[in-house]
């Protein structure tokens, strides 16, 4: 793999990473020590120079031939999350197809997100006036990504930030880094510069030094709701995009597409085994439908049959 290169000191141990379903081990990655940040920092500084230069077109040919890209090797890419991440090899064709939609509608929004033109004609003696905004840069971006859908989440951190001509470091989660480097290679496959995404793969003290960085403007995690506030706590004065998860509700009510309904909350409640962020933790049914569509979904739990299918070689991330 030739993702975003990467700054490590010499015999820094690897990580080994284990499939989730069976606990064979499919590969290793290189970890960057907190020491090192100053590197990381540097290497970013290049790359906002070198995204910030890029036309809004150029962003958006990037962003579009990537999502081409990885719509080619669909199949390549889910194997990976399916032997990463222990998703049904649909679900992680599933994920692959929302990735490439993410990388398309950011494309569009590197065109068209450049500002705006504000009438002032709203109060009396200024109607011949008016005011206009851009949309620039931030600059170094630290994107902070998870486990349980390790290739469109880290899609949804890089694909705007590219589109809005920043820099990114990113930091994959080690359960689950290789669908994060196939991503970063496609994008560099369609022609971003190298330094635009430096991935690191590293420990607590690694992600304490990316997101305290004065040179870093923004943070964005997904994860769990403790991280995140210590991650908020750290920071300091930064844009913040957090997405820590939620407590989802469906509710059911008697005029419903019965057959789509309980289709749907067997899907969203086991869907990548309740790893999800916007799964169904609880179903509300209307009291007329309940018994109906409480049998109608323990059937459909039982008829739920996934079917992994795992590649047995070693990968590995440098």
């Amino acid at each position: 793999m030739t993702a975003a290169k990467l700054h490590i000191k010499a015999g820094l141990p690897p990580v080994s990473v284990y499939s989730p379903f069976d606990g064979t081990l499919i590969g290793s990655i290189d970890t960057t020590e907190a020491s090192d940040v100053d590197e990381l920092i540097a290497c970013a500084r290049r790359g906002a120079e070198l995204s910030r230069n890029l036309p809004r077109h150029k962003r958006a040919s990037i962003l579009e031939g990537a999502a081409q890209l990885i719509e080619r090797r669909c199949d390549a890419f889910a194997e990976t999350i399916v032997r990463e991440a222990g998703k049904t090899i649909v679900q992680a064709r599933k994920e692959v197809s929302r990735c490439v939609n993410t990388l398309k509608l950011s494309a569009e929004e590197a065109k068209r997100n450049a500002g705006e033109i504000i009438p002032f004609d709203a109060f009396a003696g200024s109607e011949q006036r008016q005011g206009w905004f851009t949309r620039e840069p931030l600059g170094i971006i630290t994107a902070i990504t998870p486990y349980n859908d390790p290739l469109n989440l880290v899609a949804h951190k890089l694909g705007p930030a590219i589109a809005g001509g920043n820099a990114v470091l990113l930091k994959p989660s080690n359960l689950t880094p290789f669908s994060a480097v196939n991503l970063v290679d496609a994008l560099l496959e369609a022609g971003l510069p190298r330094d635009v995404i430096t991935i690191a793969h590293g420990d607590r003290e690694l992600v304490t030094a990316l997101i305290t960085s004065r040179d870093v403007r923004m943070v964005s995690f997904t994860g769990g709701f403790a991280t995140g506030e210590a991650i908020s706590r750290a920071a300091g004065l930064k844009k913040l995009a957090m997405e820590l998860g939620g407590n989802a509700p469906v509710i059911v009510m008697n005029d419903c597409n019965f057959d789509k309904a309980v289709e749907g909350c067997v899907s969203g409640a086991f869907w990548a085994a309740g790893q999800n962020c916007i799964g169904a933790q609880r179903i509300l049914v209307q009291a007329a439908l309940y018994e109906r569509f409480r049998d109608a979904f323990v059937a459909g739990t039982k008829n739920s049959r996934p079917a992994i299918r795992c590649a047995a070689t070693p990968m590995s991330a440098r």
